[in-house]
This record gives C-alpha cells, structure tokens and sequence, in this order.
C-alpha cells in the first residue's frame, strides 16, 4: 500500500507546466495593467495640467498639445524601460 499513489495525483511534469502556464497568465495581468496605467496616468495629468495653464493664460489650446507630447514622450520612456524588465521576468518563467 505504500508504493501506491493516489488516482487523483497528477505528475510532476504537468504540475510545473500548468504552474508556469498560470505564472505567464498572471504577468500578462500585471502587465497589462502596468501599462495601461502607464499610458492613462500621464496623459490625464499632462492634459489637466496643460488646459488649467491655457485657461490662466489666455492662450489656445498650446499647453494642452505640450502636455499631450510631454505625455507621449514619459509613457514610451516608460513602457520601454519596463518592456525591458517584463521581459526578463518572462525568461524566468
């Protein structure tokens, strides 16, 4: 009876397959919300920003298209930086 095992018991072989199936689902998750934070976050401030200054200033809609690329340009900074380290990350798995 000892040397039997349980019906239910899958091999080692699919267990870490399986796990690290789940452990690439889960930093997709992550980086997808990573991301999009990444994007969102910049882009709502930049704009704020840049239309509160329009409006003190007088001027068009000027410092609403430089928050726009100044927040173009930090979120490709960014997601460049941290498509490195997920990359990594995903070599590990």
């Amino acid at each position: 009876m000892d040397n039997q095992t349980p019906q239910n018991s899958v091999p080692n072989a699919k267990k870490s397959a399986k796990g690290n199936e789940r452990r690439a689902q889960l930093l997709g998750l992550r980086i997808m919300g990573d991301f999009g934070a990444t994007i969102a976050v910049p882009v709502v401030v930049f704009s704020w920003l840049g239309k509160r200054l329009d409006t003190r200033a007088g001027t068009a809609p000027i410092f609403l298209i430089v928050g726009f690329a100044l927040a173009f340009t930090f979120s490709a900074i960014s997601i460049y930086r941290k498509s490195k380290q997920y990359a990594k990350l995903y070599k590990d798995i």
